[in-house]
């Protein structure tokens, strides 16, 4: 019997550190608990040592079904 196929989807989450920085993720993923399991990973990946996360928040969700689908993520300011 095949698996029923579900759609994935693009997620864009923020991750509030204890120290106070603040972490954006974007995970491929097709639910919202793979979403925040792979954002925690790609997480503890990135860092030296493991940060404790104060808050992780869904920010946005995008199906990936066409093409263009993507983030702008503001980091800095000019002045």
């Amino acid at each position: 019997m095949a698996e029923e196929q579900t759609e994935s989807y693009l997620y864009k989450l923020e991750a509030e550190l204890e120290e106070g920085r603040l972490l954006t993720v974007i995970v491929l993923a097709k639910s919202d608990e793979r979403a925040f399991s792979a954002a925690e990973n790609n997480i503890l990946r990135h860092t030296v040592a493991p940060p404790r996360i104060k808050q992780l928040s869904l920010v946005e969700k995008k199906p990936v079904g066409r093409q263009g689908v993507g983030y702008v993520i503001e980091t800095s300011r000019f002045d």
